[in-house]
């Protein structure tokens, strides 16, 4: 079937039904071949309304969609969906596996954090380890003096009050 055009004036078995599918587009340029299709399904009778006695199809009711149980189950998963809590249909094993490896991303995703730390975080960390540590010497000998005999405390005591009298005597 050729289509019909303004330069195929040639009369063929196909043009004549060709014409009554396309027509040539009347706004256009007549340098435009572009061609329209005409309406090819006929339209039915129940649009008009000349006659009353014809039943016009109506769309059919679904009850399952209808019932209140399924309206309310379904108003139900879209909130949950909007939630993310989605139900959970997964076995077990899956759902470790997922787990897994969450935690293996987040483990990646701190240590590159880490790895990423500026001079001055660095700088900051090594200080509070260096004040830590001198926390903890501190605490030892603290604990190592309370734990001493009193003979040694005495002695200690001794020691300091000779050394500030020397001190004072100098002076």
């Amino acid at each position: 079937m050729v289509p019909w055009s303004p330069g195929n004036e040639t009369e063929s078995s196909g043009c004549s039904q060709a014409q009554e599918f396309y027509s040539p587009l009347e706004d256009s340029d007549p340098k435009d071949k572009y061609l329209i299709p005409r309406n090819i399904m006929a339209e039915p009778d129940y649009i008009d309304d000349d006659n009353p006695e014809l039943i016009r199809p109506q769309k059919l009711v679904n009850p399952v969609k209808t019932s209140r149980n399924h309206q309310d189950l379904h108003r139900e998963l879209l909130m949950n969906q909007k939630r993310g809590l989605a139900p959970q249909n997964k076995p077990e094993l899956q759902k470790v596996m997922e787990k897994r490896k969450r935690d293996q991303v987040i483990k990646q995703k701190e240590e590159e954090a880490q790895k990423k730390k500026s001079d001055l975080e660095i700088e900051l960390l090594k200080r509070q380890q260096k004040l830590e540590q001198l926390e903890l010497e501190k605490q030892k000998l603290q604990e190592e003096q309370e734990n001493a005999p009193e003979f040694v405390k005495v002695k200690g005591n001794l020691r300091r009050t000779g050394q500030e009298v020397a001190q004072t005597q100098e002076s």
